[in-house]
């Protein structure tokens, strides 16, 4: 009976204790290069774009342009993936991926969690992050959002009128808030809010109008901290929106004689806060995973990885470490092949050298 209880533990609980996601598909090999980035997106403004920050893993598609992210390293909660791949110079890769600018890259937004099965196949025209196969039905969110979208970009292109533009501003405008709604997810509710709401949008003039008279908005807030409490999302997002109703409605007091000057002051300083606690995170983050990479190596193979980063050749290790040439070039093989990269160059990118 006890064996049947634990056996039963197990059954139930063995995937939360160890839960494992697996993201695969596959890329057009001859249009990009091999490598393929997953990022997390903790800050929804940073949706577009490229930042080595959000890095949080690397796979190198094979002969065919399959890929695979496998473990266990992911949250429980649901959050903002993004899969990309560039054809950015490999020794300016870093600083590409870090400045956000990269012309000639693709990617794919999504959301998931750590116990999501993910594929990314390529379409009937080998056209790539076209579509997602998952057993999380709100992986594929961003998809649908983007296909309507597209949708709305080709009634824009209509009649190219002012009266054409009014019409529709109103029109999609509520359309795309109905149909964030519909799927259920704030976070998907979130990713069109991004887009109705910045202020390079045409749309942005309409949004401050409707922030007036629409509860819209605090809503969405109540179902983003129902279902995210405490997280970068739900609080960035209330500190937008009373951001943006002080705007719509500036007063220096209400009745009560409440001081709405001392909140945005002290919004702004819990913005400023929070994004350096992000960038603590990251920086740590980031020391984690130098720690873990040289983890992997010997002493020796330590020994020789530090003399790399301090530029030194196969022939001044050697004399340095009291061994033949060839021997410094296994231990070099080994350091390659263990940090999983291919070059002096990558091998400092890595390490921010």
């Amino acid at each position: 009976m006890r064996y049947l209880v634990t056996l039963a533990f197990f059954f139930f609980f063995g995937n939360h204790i160890h839960a494992q996601h697996q993201f695969d598909g596959y890329i057009d090999n001859e249009r990009w290069q091999s490598d393929v980035y997953l990022s997390v997106i903790e800050d929804y403004r940073t949706l577009n774009g490229i930042n080595d920050e959000q890095i949080i893993s690397k796979a190198e598609a094979d002969t065919s342009g399959y890929f695979q992210f496998k473990g266990d390293q992911l949250e429980s909660q649901q959050k903002i993936y993004k899969l990309h791949v560039d054809n950015c110079e490999s020794y300016n890769q870093a600083s590409n991926h870090f400045d956000g600018h990269c012309a000639d890259s693709r990617d794919i937004l999504f959301i998931a969690k750590n116990t999501d099965s993910i594929t990314f196949p390529l379409s009937f025209e080998a056209q790539m992050f076209c579509d997602i196969i998952s057993n999380n039905p709100k992986t594929a969110s961003f998809i649908k959002i983007d296909s309507l979208k597209e949708e709305m970009k080709f009634a824009y292109t209509e009649f190219r009128s002012k009266a054409n533009r009014t019409l529709n501003n109103k029109k999609w405008f509520k359309t795309l808030q109905d149909f964030g709604q519909e799927l259920n997810e704030p976070l998907a509710e979130l990713y069109i809010y991004s887009f109705l709401s910045d202020r390079s949008n045409a749309f942005h003039e309409y949004y401050l109008e409707d922030l007036k008279t629409n509860t819209y908005y605090d809503k969405l807030l109540q179902r983003l901290e129902h279902d995210y409490p405490n997280s970068s999302y739900a609080n960035q997002y209330k500190a937008e929106l009373n951001s943006d109703k002080y705007i719509v409605s500036p007063t220096t007091e209400n009745e009560s004689g409440f001081n709405w000057t001392n909140l945005v002051i002290g919004l702004l300083f819990a913005s400023v806060l929070l994004n350096l606690w992000f960038v603590f995170s990251a920086k740590k983050r980031k020391r984690k995973q130098h720690t873990e990479a040289k983890d992997q190596l010997t002493k020796q193979e330590q020994k020789v990885l530090e003399l790399l980063l301090d530029e030194k050749t196969n022939k001044d290790i050697a004399e340095t470490l009291f061994v033949s040439v060839s021997t410094v070039k296994t231990h070099v093989n080994n350091v390659y092949k263990k940090l999983n990269v291919n070059s002096r160059d990558e091998l400092k990118s890595l390490f921010n050298r």
